[in-house]
C-alpha cells in the first residue's frame, strides 16, 4: 500500500460495509418477497390458480418477450402497458360493474353518487385485505372478485391471440397478431399478471413488515383501492435529497481544502511513449475486436431507428406489415443486447491492448491465439443469441427449451441462459488472458509504485466473475429474487466495477503516456473507486422499491444511491482535464478524437447519470415516473452518453495503435462525434422527455394505468411528439455512420496521407 495506505484501507472499508448491507437486505429480498399461493380459490372451494400454474404464466410471458413488450411492476417496455398497473384497473371496473349489476340491475356508471361511494369503498376493502393463510398455502377470493377475473382473463386471451376486436389495440401497443398462439399458455399467463397485480393491490402482513401498505409498497398510483406514496416513501425522499446535499457539501469542502497540493504536471515526452514500443502479434490481432464494435454499433444504431417507429405505427414499417416477421419485442431485444456486445467487445478490446504493454510489451505465450478464440466465441454467442431470441418470439421453440435457447424475458439479459453461459466463459477467458500479462508484472520484485496496476487487477477481476450473479436466478425464481440478481448485473457490474476500470484503465494510459504523474493518477482513481462503490454498490436497491420489497430496502436504496451523484459535480473538471491533455504536446494531436469521446463521457455522466438519473432516483420520484419516457430518458443519456462513448473512445484510441500510420480524418471524426451528440441530445428533449412529463402529470392525477394505456398515448399530440423523434434519429445515424467509417477506413483503408506537420511528426516516432 506504501503511501497510498489511507486510499487503500478507505477502498476496502467502504466494500466491507457496502457489500454487507446488499448482502444483509437481499436476505431479505428472499425472506420478504410476496408469497405465491399454492391455490388462488373462492369461497365455494373453486380454484382459480395454483402456483405452478402462475409460474407456468411467467414463462409464458418470457417467451413472449416479456420485459420488451410492456412491463411488470413498471420494468421493461413502455409502449404496451404495465402489464400489473393495467390488469389492476381492468379487474377493479368489472368487479364494480358485476357488484352493480347483480346488486342494482346496472352498470357502476349508471349508479347515483352515493352507491357508487359505497361501492367503492368495499372494492378497497376487500381488494386490500390479505386473505392468504400461510398454514394451508391458500389465497381466498369472493365468487365476486371470482368474475372480475375471469372478465379480465377474457380480455387478455382475445389480446394476446388474433381476435378481430382488439386488433387495433394491438396495433397501438406494438404487439403482433397471435403474439401467444396457445390458449392455454394464455390463460396461464393471465394468471401470472393476476398475481402481480394481486400483490400490488394486497397489504402486506404486519407481522412481515407491513405497516398498512401493498407488498409493493403501494405501487402503481391506483386512486380505486387507496394505492398512494406511504409515509416510509415521502420520508426517505427528503432523506435522499438531505444525503445527496451533504455529500456534496462535503465532497466540495474537502475538494477545497483537504486534497493535497497537486503536483505539477510532468514533462510530457517528446515522442509517443506508446508508438515506440512494438506491436505484439495479439495486439495486431485486435483489428477484428474493432471492426466487430462498429458493425454491432451500427445495427444497433438502425434498430434504434426501428424500434422507435413502431411507437407510431405498431405493426408497419412507413406501411409495410413487418410486425409478424420482427415485431417490436424482437427489434427492441436486440436494440439493447447489440448495445451491450458492442460496448462490451470495446472495453474488452482496451484491456487486451494494455495486457502486453503492462507485460514489458510482450504477449505471455499463446496470447494471440487466446485472443482469437475468445473473438470467435464472442462471434457465435452473438449470433446464437439472435437467433435463438428470434425463435422464442416467434412461438418456434418448444416452451421447455425457451429460457435456455431462446429468450429469457428479463431487460438487459434477454439472452438465452445458454448463450449468457458462453458470454460468462468468455468475460472469464478474458480475465485469464488478461491475468497472464498483468500478473507477472504485479508479482515481479521491484522498486516501482504498483498500486494502480494492483487498482487496474482488481477492477479486471470483477469485471470478469460479477457478471456470473446473472446465473443466480433460473426460469422459475420468484420474481423479487429475479429483480434483485438482474440489477446486480445491470446496475452493478455496469455501472460499478465498469466504471472503475475505465477510470482506472484511463489513469494507467495517461500516465505512461507521461502527461499525469503515477502518483495522482494512483491517488485519483483509488478515490474514484472509494465514490463509485459508496453509492453504487447499496444503491443497487433503488431499483428495488416496488419490486415486492420492504421499507428497509427502499431507505437503503434512497440514502446510498443519492451519494451516486456526488462524484458527478466534479465531472467538469475531469472533462476540462482530458480537454487539455490534447494541447500538452504535438503528437498528442493524433489522439485528439479518443479524448474527444472522453469529455463526452464526462458531460454525459453529469447529465444523463447526475441529472436524469436523480430525476427519477428519490422513491416519490420513481412512486410516479417509474415506467414511464423519463425511464429512457435516463437510459439512453447514460448507457450511450457514458459507456458508449467510453466504448468508441476506447476503440479509437486502440485504432490509433495498432494502426499507427492512421490519421484520423477531421471532417469525417468531426462530424460523426458532433451529429452523435446532437442526435443524442434531440431524441431526449424534443421526444422522450416531453411525453415522459405529460405522462408523469397523467400517472399523478389518474393513476399509472392511464398514463400506459392507449386512450393516453395515442392522443394526436403525443403521436406527433413521438414523430418529431426522427429527426433526433437520423441525426444520431448519420452521427454513428461516420464513426464507423472511420474504423472501418482505418482498419482496411489506405492510410491518408499526413499534414506537413504530421509527416515530420511521424518521421520522429
Amino acid at each position: 500500500m506504501g503511501s497510498y495506505r489511507k486510499h487503500w484501507l478507505a477502498l476496502i472499508a467502504v466494500l466491507i460495509v457496502t457489500f454487507s448491507l446488499l448482502g444483509y437486505y437481499g436476505r431479505e429480498v428472499y425472506r420478504q418477497a410476496p408469497p405465491i399461493p399454492d391455490r388462488i380459490a373462492t369461497a365455494s372451494g373453486e380454484v382459480l390458480y395454483t402456483q405452478e400454474s402462475i409460474l407456468d404464466g411467467q414463462t409464458a410471458w418470457q417467451s413472449v418477450g416479456g420485459m420488451q413488450l410492456g412491463s411488470i411492476w413498471g420494468h421493461g417496455a413502455y409502449q404496451a402497458p404495465d402489464w400489473t398497473a393495467d390488469w389492476l384497473h381492468r379487474e377493479l371496473t368489472a368487479w364494480l360493474d358485476v357488484a352493480a349489476e347483480r346488486e342494482q340491475g346496472k352498470p357502476f356508471a349508471q349508479l347515483d353518487a352515493g352507491t357508487q361511494a359505497v361501492l367503492r369503498d368495499r372494492l378497497k376493502t376487500e381488494y386490500r385485505r390479505n386473505t392468504f393463510d400461510a398454514a394451508t398455502g391458500t389465497a381466498t377470493v369472493s365468487d365476486l372478485r371470482a368474475e372480475a377475473i375471469a372478465r379480465t382473463a377474457r380480455y387478455y386471451d382475445q389480446l394476446f391471440s388474433d381476435a378481430p376486436a382488439l386488433q387495433k389495440s394491438r396495433e397501438h401497443f406494438a404487439m403482433k397478431e397471435n403474439t401467444l398462439p396457445s390458449a392455454e399458455r394464455r390463460a396461464q399467463m393471465a394468471g401470472f399478471f393476476f398475481w402481480t397485480a394481486w400483490a400490488a393491490a394486497t397489504e402486506r402482513p404486519a407481522d412481515v413488515g407491513g405497516s398498512g401498505a401493498t407488498y409493493t409498497n403501494n405501487w402503481p398510483h391506483e386512486p380505486l383501492i387507496g394505492n398512494q406514496p406511504t409515509g416510509e416513501n415521502l420520508v426517505w425522499s427528503v432523506m435522499s435529497v438531505v444525503v445527496m446535499m451533504a455529500g456534496v457539501g462535503f465532497l466540495v469542502w474537502g475538494w477545497s481544502f483537504l486534497r493535497k497540493q497537486e503536483e505539477d504536471d510532468p514533462t510530457p515526452p517528446v515522442h509517443d511513449p506508446l508508438s515506440r514500443v512494438p506491436l505484439t502479434p495479439s495486439q495486431r490481432a485486435l483489428g477484428k475486436y474493432l471492426f466487430l464494435v462498429v458493425a454491432l454499433f451500427t445495427t444497433q444504431v438502425f434498430l434504434g431507428g426501428f424500434t422507435a417507429h413502431y411507437t407510431v405505427e405498431g405493426q408497419q414499417f412507413y406501411g409495410v406489415d413487418v410486425s409478424q416477421w420482427f415485431p417490436y419485442a424482437l427489434v427492441r431485444t436486440w436494440h439493447i443486447q447489440s448495445a451491450l456486445f458492442w460496448i462490451a467487445t470495446g472495453f474488452l478490446a482496451a484491456g487486451l491492448f494494455l495486457a502486453p504493454l503492462i507485460n514489458g510489451g510482450k504477449d505471455p505465450k499463446y496470447q494471440k491465439l487466446g485472443v482469437d478464440i475468445l473473438f470467435w466465441a464472442l462471434v457465435v454467442v452473438c449470433v446464437g443469441s439472435f437467433i435463438g431470441n428470434y425463435f422464442a418470439i416467434a412461438q418456434v421453440l418448444p416452451p421447455e427449451w425457451n429460457f435456455w435457447l431462446g429468450h429469457q424475458g428479463y431487460e438487459y439479459v434477454d439472452l438465452g441462459r445458454l448463450w449468457q453461459i458462453g458470454k460468462f466463459a468468455g468475460i472469464v477467458f478474458w480475465l485469464v488472458l488478461m491475468a497472464r500479462g498483468i500478473f507477472p508484472a504485479l508479482l515481479a520484485p521491484s522498486g516501482q509504485d504498483k498500486n494502480l496496476l494492483a487498482l487496474l487487477t482488481c477492477s479486471v477481476v470483477c469485471i470478469g466473475l460479477f457478471y456470473g450473479s446473472g446465473l443466480f436466478y433460473g426460469e422459475r425464481t420468484h420474481l423479487s429474487v429475479m429483480e434483485y440478481w438482474r440489477w446486480w448485473v445491470v446496475h452493478l457490474w455496469v455501472e460499478g466495477f465498469f466504471e472503475v476500470f475505465a477510470t482506472t484503465a484511463l489513469a494507467f494510459i495517461f500516465s505512461t503516456l507521461g502527461l499525469v504523474s503515477y502518483r495522482m493518477a494512483t491517488a485519483a482513481s483509488l478515490a474514484s473507486a472509494s465514490l463509485f462503490m459508496l453509492g453504487g454498490v447499496p444503491g443497487t436497491f433503488h431499483h428495488l422499491y416496488f419490486a415486492g420489497t420492504t421499507t428497509p430496502v427502499m431507505a437503503v436504496g434512497a440514502s446510498f444511491s443519492a451519494l451516486e451523484v456526488v462524484p458527478l459535480v466534479v465531472l467538469g473538471h475531469e472533462a476540462w482535464e482530458h480537454w487539455r491533455l490534447q494541447h500538452r504536446t504535438p503528437w498528442m494531436a493524433h489522439l485528439k478524437w479518443p479524448l474527444m469521446c472522453f469529455v463526452a463521457v464526462a458531460f454525459w455522466n453529469m447529465l444523463g447519470a447526475g441529472v436524469f438519473g436523480f430525476m427519477i432516483n428519490p422513491p416519490i420520484s420513481l412512486y410516479y415516473l417509474q415506467g414511464l419516457n423519463t425511464t429512457p430518458v435516463h437510459a439512453h443519456a447514460a448507457l450511450f452518453g457514458v459507456y458508449g462513448f467510453l466504448a468508441l473512445g476506447f476503440t479509437l484510441m486502440v485504432l490509433r495503435y495498432v494502426r499507427p500510420q492512421l490519421v484520423f480524418s477531421d471532417s469525417l471524426m468531426r462530424t460523426g462525434f458532433w451529429w452523435l451528440n446532437a442526435g443524442l441530445a434531440l431524441m431526449m428533449f424534443t421526444s422522450l422527455l416531453p411525453i415522459g412529463l405529460f405522462q408523469f402529470h397523467a400517472s399523478v392525477s389518474e393513476g399509472l394505468w392511464y398514463a400506459r394505456g392507449e386512450a393516453f398515448l395515442q392522443q394526436p399530440f403525443l403521436q406527433t411528439l413521438r414523430w418529431v423523434r426522427t429527426f433526433g434519429d437520423v441525426v444520431f445515424i448519420v452521427g454513428a455512420l461516420c464513426v464507423s467509417w472511420q474504423v472501418v477506413r482505418g482498419l482496411f483503408g489506405t492510410p491518408a496521407p499526413a499534414a506537413p506537420a504530421e509527416a515530420v511528426l511521424a518521421k520522429g516516432m
